[in-house]
């Protein structure tokens, strides 16, 4: 079975968020289970590409509205990720540094999925199944079928993942111009409040639809910004399969971005000696607990409570400190900047994208904080677990399906609401909770047991693939 995945974003030529980790990992989990699994993605200028050779394979032209667009296909010659690797390059727009925020979005992603197509029709003989990725490739499952010119693409079939269904992709009709002249009687399938929403398109159009965690999938028909009634509808076709996580990369034992490895048997003296040196380059005690953050300053991720759940934390009476790793809202980070002249010794940051030091922190900490008011499934808490660092976190999504509190024999600490006295007394339950070395042992090994690799999830996705195909 042949299955191309295609996103935007992939670990590591492109990351922005979770969507990167699960195109970088899943192929290749895919091709251990025998699965002819390859990822098309467009070309970024960035260091993996500028360190790595690539050869053309493929070269075309076709016209977007009255531009006349060029592209060429290129791949990574020694497949250093475990899967075949292809860049869409596109002068103009398919050659950039940055994946998002550029005005013209729509074009670039309307100008990737028209030469995927494009190169799709070219070849003798289709892959079995298409994989999308988010709503950037939303109108796959739409033009493969309806599409005037690649109409023999409509017998692959589609998979449509949606990583966060609060992102959709709207623009205005005056952008269909663009698309490949399709069958004009159907374009109420792309068709939402008025404007083409790919998100919409991609679950009306595609074969199955996924989630990725099956809390999240259950969350989205009661609220998905607008498209719950859709999911609903669609519900027979839906699938919710939860992340897993690159076990070779995120590996505390074989990990060489931390200071010193280790495993169930030295997790105690190898975590301090990775504190110690955190401590030290930041000026933080290693003597105090450390309780971590790691990911995007954002509202949906319940980063506009920290200031506020720092201050309840480092003005109570339980010893503890705090490190903030991330990037993202200006206010957000300006409230966090406030507080460190004032919490000098007892609170760190790193305000920017720093793979290692991430690495470096789920190592060195003994808690890590998760207060998201959406987390389709969350990988942070699935690396945290297997470094021997505790999660706390809200009870959402996949955060849900995957961290369960020790009240019910469990292995983290989880909360109900977005709210900081709230978040601050489930971080001061599980101080207390550790503080105790046996418990603290116990609660560590249990995590560090789990097995959230991708190998069960990758099953399940093959699974569907051989039903939709059969």
């Amino acid at each position: 079975m042949q299955v191309i995945h295609l996103s935007v974003e992939c670990f590591p030529i492109a990351k922005v968020g979770g969507l990167a980790d699960v195109v970088g990992a899943l192929p290749k989990y895919q091709r251990e289970l025998g699965v002819d699994a390859a990822v098309i993605m467009p070309y970024f200028n960035r260091k993996f590409v500028q360190e790595n050779s690539f050869e053309r394979v493929a070269q075309g032209q076709f016209y977007q509205g009255s531009a006349l667009l060029s592209y060429e296909l290129l791949k990574e010659k020694d497949d250093k990720l475990g899967f075949p690797l292809y860049l869409l390059k596109i002068p103009g727009l398919l050659d950039r540094e940055e994946v998002y925020c550029y005005p013209d979005e729509a074009d670039q992603w309307i100008a990737f999925q028209h030469a995927v197509l494009h190169y799709l029709n070219s070849l003798e003989q289709l892959p079995d199944i298409l994989h999308c990725h988010d709503h950037h490739v939303g109108l796959i499952p739409f033009l493969t079928k309806y599409s005037n010119d690649y109409k023999r693409l409509a017998e692959i079939r589609t998979v449509f993942t949606v990583h966060n269904g609060q992102y959709q992709g709207w623009m205005n009709w005056n952008k269909g111009i663009l698309l490949p002249a399709f069958d004009t009687w159907r374009w109420g399938l792309m068709d939402w409040d008025g404007l083409i929403n790919p998100l919409a398109t991609a679950i009306k159009c595609c074969e199955a639809y996924t989630t990725v965690s099956e809390g999240y999938l259950s969350e989205l028909y009661a609220e998905a910004n607008g498209l719950q009634a859709l999911f609903s509808d669609e519900r027979a076709k839906a699938h919710g399969i939860v992340n897993g996580i690159d076990s070779a990369y995120w590996d505390p034992e074989k990990d060489s971005l931390i200071i010193e490895n280790y495993g169930l048997a030295n997790v105690d003296t190898g975590k301090l000696a990775n504190k110690k040196m955190l401590c030290a380059q930041y000026e933080l005690d290693p003597s105090l607990p450390l309780l971590s953050f790691i990911g995007r300053f954002a509202t949906e991720k319940g980063a506009d409570i920290l200031d506020q759940l720092i201050e309840k934390l480092l003005q109570g009476e339980q010893a503890v400190q705090v490190f903030i790793l991330g990037s993202g809202d200006a206010g957000i980070q300006q409230q966090i900047a406030a507080l460190l002249p004032r919490f000098k010794g007892r609170l760190a940051a790193y305000f920017g994208y720093n793979e290692g030091l991430a690495h470096q922190v789920y190592a060195a900490s003994d808690l890590l904080i998760m207060p998201s008011r959406v987390e389709p499934c969350g990988l942070n808490q699935l690396y945290a677990l297997k470094y021997g660092t505790i999660p706390v976190v809200r009870g959402i999504g996949g955060l849900k399906d995957t961290v369960i509190d020790v009240t019910a024999d469990g292995y983290g600490f989880v909360f109900a609401d977005v709210d900081a006295q709230e978040a601050a007394a489930t971080v001061q339950r599980a101080l207390a909770y550790i503080d105790n070395p046996q418990q603290l042992d116990h609660i560590r090994d249990k995590a560090m047991e789990l097995d959230f690799s991708w190998h069960k999830s990758a099953q399940k996705y093959i699974d569907l693939y051989n039903q939709l195909v059969r």
